[in-house]
């Protein structure tokens, strides 16, 4: 099967295609928004499109207190089940920071994508914590009080 271009591929699908959500902001200023699973910031564009482009990154949490990074194989791409490399990570946020700039900028994978990626990793591991729910607990220590005569 002969490879289609992603520009190409973007003139097709990007005014119209199941993804795209289209919300209208102030006046007739169109904001586009899009639901695909390998899109970074979830904006209607070129550059952080899934369907269009053969090297996508995507950030999403993996069970309580993982956070899953897929990376497409640009080889794979006729084979769906085999397309992602998925690897979870469970650390503390600094070394999956660390992870992710290594396999996004240092590894040339997508360098142009390194903000939008911290970004997401921040916002997905910062949903993961459980916020400590219940009645705080009082200060129970004695207040001594001076009487004066």
């Amino acid at each position: 099967m002969a490879t289609v271009p992603g520009q190409l591929i973007w003139e097709i699908v990007k005014k119209n295609n199941s993804f795209l959500v289209k919300q209208f902001g102030r006046g007739n200023a169109k904001v586009q928004f899009s639901k695909e699973s390998n899109n970074l910031y979830n904006l209607n564009s070129f550059k952080h499109s899934g369907l269009a482009n053969k090297k996508t990154i995507t950030i999403q949490p993996a069970g309580k207190e993982g956070v899953l990074l897929a990376t497409t194989k640009t080889k794979k791409q006729n084979k769906p089940s085999a397309l992602l490399h998925k690897s979870v990570m469970k650390k503390e946020f600094r070394r999956m920071a660390d992870a992710v700039d290594n396999q996004v900028a240092s590894n040339y994978y997508r360098p142009d994508l390194k903000k939008a990626a911290l970004s997401r990793l921040s916002v997905v591991h910062r949903s993961l914590k459980v916020a400590k729910s219940g009645v705080k607990k009082r200060n129970r220590q004695v207040v001594k009080v001076h009487a004066r005569t």
